[in-house]
């Protein structure tokens, strides 16, 4: 056995069946001591005891295990029965039931279901007790398998304990993570945010003006891998994407935003945005929304071809609010379409890749999230087109 006796005992103990197994062995045979050992080569432990003889051995009671029948039963693999000590041939004379003082006994093998020997199912006592009824040694063989079993299912169980344990410490250092990432990156990279936008209103040279509007840029493309990277230990701790829902009556100004700060990260290319509809009364998270707009559209200038227009489009349907973004290129192939949303997928080997492969996974969490529809198709024809619809 891997697991240390103290464990055994332990486990042994926690299981309910027990006390009742050495009562009705008790009862059935007339035996007034009854116990579950475990045996080793060099060990003796009491795992359980019922005892009606006063013969004060406890659980985690140990003996010499060389002074015990059950050493004989573990060498032999076969059970000993022996219902007058003093009138049996072999065992008159033994050592064993003289050093303390039997005159019945009996003890079946207990192995685990990998054929694991673990030790005996007992019973004995101070007086002779007719024990060669097959109905006896049936029963106490019975009553050792199903100790076996239980065994085995309390050491599965102990199995999922420890795997939830663990489990419950890396959530504790995920967690952890999370703390780090939004204490001590997100506030240092806001502050050169802000510092780069100081930098920008005074007099710069057109070299200097580009070096600061990238460094800017720079930190806010790391600034949305942080929280790309938040909001997916979030999800994996198995609370999901965190909403605020609120009444929006002006969803297209905010969507037209998102559009404007692309824009200026990506001056060379072109990003057509169209509303055509009703859209007071929305009922979704304004900001969550805008960040599913902000990952698709990097998504698209990043994989798109460059010199043809990204296309938003924002419609009242039907089937509700329905937000689209299209870029031309190259298409998906079909084969990779149901990939694209899971968590560090980054397309084909060879294709420039600059994140984390979480911002799609990020999206199909906001629209779960808002109990939409997320879509995606591709050909060369229509372009690449990701559609969320939000009843």
């Amino acid at each position: 056995m891997s697991r240390s006796i103290p464990s055994d005992v332990e486990a042994v103990s926690r299981l309910e069946a027990v006390p009742t197994i050495l009562r009705v062995v008790t009862e059935t045979t007339g035996l007034r001591f009854s116990l579950v050992a475990r045996v080793t080569q060099d060990t003796w432990t009491a795992c359980a005891v019922h005892d009606e003889l006063a013969f004060g051995l406890k659980a985690g009671g140990t003996l010499d295990v060389t002074t015990t029948l059950c050493s004989e039963v573990r060498d032999s693999h076969t059970p000993i029965v022996i219902s007058h000590v003093s009138e049996d041939p072999h065992y008159c004379t033994h050592r064993t039931p003289k050093l303390y003082g039997l005159e019945s006994y009996i003890a079946v093998p207990i192995y685990l279901k990998n054929g694991e020997y673990f030790g005996n199912l007992c019973a004995m006592d101070s007086r002779p007790t007719p024990l060669g009824a097959p109905n006896i040694l049936a029963m106490m063989k019975l009553f050792a398998e199903l100790i076996a079993l239980q065994l085995d299912a309390e050491a599965r169980q102990e199995a999922t304990r420890e795997q939830l344990r663990s489990e419950q410490e890396a959530a504790e250092l995920r967690e952890q993570f999370i703390a780090v990432l939004g204490h001590d990156l997100r506030n240092p990279l806001a502050s050169v945010v802000v510092g780069a936008g100081s930098l920008m209103r005074g007099p710069l040279s057109e070299r200097q003006v580009d070096v600061v509007r990238r460094i800017r840029e720079s930190c806010r493309r790391m600034s949305r891998l942080v929280d790309d990277v938040m909001d997916f230990a979030r999800t994996r701790l198995g609370g999901g994407i965190g909403l605020v829902l609120s009444t929006v009556d002006d969803l297209p100004a905010t969507l037209r935003h998102v559009v404007s700060e692309l824009e200026s990260a990506h001056p060379a290319r072109v990003i057509r945005f169209t509303a055509d509809g009703d859209f007071t009364g929305v009922r979704c998270d304004r900001e969550r929304i805008g960040q599913l707009l902000s990952n698709l559209l990097a998504n698209a200038l990043e994989h798109g071809d460059a010199s043809e227009p990204v296309d938003v489009s924002l419609r009242r349907g039907a089937a509700g609010v329905v937000l689209s973004v299209t870029n031309r290129g190259t298409p998906i192939p079909a084969e990779m379409l149901p990939l694209l949303f899971r968590p560090y997928f980054r397309g084909p080997a060879g294709h420039p890749r600059t994140g984390l492969g979480l911002g799609l996974f990020i999206v199909s969490e906001i629209a779960r999230a808002h109990g939409g529809v997320l879509e995606v198709s591709s050909s060369r024809e229509e372009g690449t087109v990701f559609t969320l619809t939000l009843n």
